[in-house]
């Protein structure tokens, strides 16, 4: 049995993170300020189990860590304001909340975490390359190796991906610097049920849902490699565990590469929806065309891979947006 802290554990990585960890033992304490994550119905059933604890805190004020006690094993750091959406809408804040979150965790981590042996995991993004397949820097598959850049410093949907790009600069030199353990991931399109709704899995479930007609398809010939959040779970899980893959940063994905348009037309079979037009319309400024990772890596040094079908996957997530729609 581990002590864990989870750090954004209210929201959808972090959410079932902290439940596959609970189910197995371990004790938990979740930390969030619910500017993203939600206490909603699942959320307080978690913290109904005796091995979880919450701490309702904001993470930007370096005080707030002095809440959290010392002696972890374990620290997944997740916070961060995802959803494209936001990127546009406020990404000072995205800025922000992820560079001084990052920052105060680690000189937490190195000062006050006074545990032998203890691990931090820092959840970075495949945003923090995206940009540089405009450049033509960004093979596909795409390799942890790959050049992370950002593009175009005025287009604020790459707030996300320029404070992922840093949060890793500063995991990387601060273990250096201080002699700790630390990994970081990069997540592939994770989805699942609780992922919130400005993604593109939960906005195409809720059009359908209202019967939207002419269905609008936004980047069909774009490509993703979709993930479900119970592998994504257990991937991250695998990569703190091991020793292997201390220091070292690890792609989560799927090796199936997915069309958007594909995607749309298994939510409409799995959904029994049928409209009589689409609508084909671009993709968002900034967006890119392909995204697939190589995941040779992270399956070579813990024996991680995706099982998930994406019917199977969609499905379950589907089911749980009808039950929890938009309110």
């Amino acid at each position: 049995m581990k002590k864990i802290l989870i750090t954004g554990g209210a929201g959808f990585i972090g959410y079932h993170l902290s439940q596959r960890l609970a189910g197995r033992g371990n004790r938990i304490t979740i930390v969030d300020n619910f500017f993203r994550g939600k206490r909603d119905r699942d959320f307080e059933a978690l913290l109904k189990h005796k091995n979880v604890t919450f701490i309702e805190a904001d993470l930007t004020n370096p005080k707030s860590w002095e809440k959290l006690g010392s002696g972890y094993d374990h620290v997944y750091h997740l916070v961060g304001i995802n959803g494209t959406r936001l990127f546009y809408e406020i990404p000072h804040e995205v800025l922000r909340i992820g560079v001084l979150t990052t920052i105060n965790a680690l000189e937490w981590f190195r000062t006050k975490n006074k545990k032998k042996d203890a691990k931090i995991l820092y959840t970075s993004s495949n945003e923090a390359y995206a940009s540089g397949f405009d450049l033509g820097t960004v093979p596909i598959p795409t390799p942890e190796e790959a050049p992370l850049v950002i593009a175009d410093t005025y287009n604020p949907r790459w707030s996300y991906g320029g404070q992922k790009l840093i949060g890793e600069l500063f995991f990387i030199n601060y273990a250096r610097a201080h002699g700790f353990r630390m990994s970081i991931v990069r997540p592939h399109n994770f989805y699942g049920p609780r992922a919130g709704y400005e993604h593109v899995i939960p906005e195409i479930v809720g059009r359908v849902a209202q019967g939207v007609d002419p269905f609008p398809i936004f980047g069909a010939t774009d490509t993703r490699s979709f993930c479900y959040i119970d592998d994504a779970v257990e991937a991250i899980e695998k990569v703190m565990e091991s020793k292997k893959t201390d220091g070292g940063t690890y792609h989560i994905g799927t090796t199936e590469e997915t069309r958007i348009r594909d995607l749309v037309e298994t939510i409409f079979s799995n959904m029994d929806f049928k409209p009589k037009k689409l609508t084909i319309k671009n993709s968002p400024k900034g967006s890119v065309k392909r995204r697939l990772a190589d995941v040779s890596k992270i399956k070579k040094h813990t024996g991680w891979r995706a099982k998930t079908p994406l019917k199977k996957g969609l499905q379950k997530t589907i089911e749980w947006y009808l039950k929890n729609p938009k309110r």
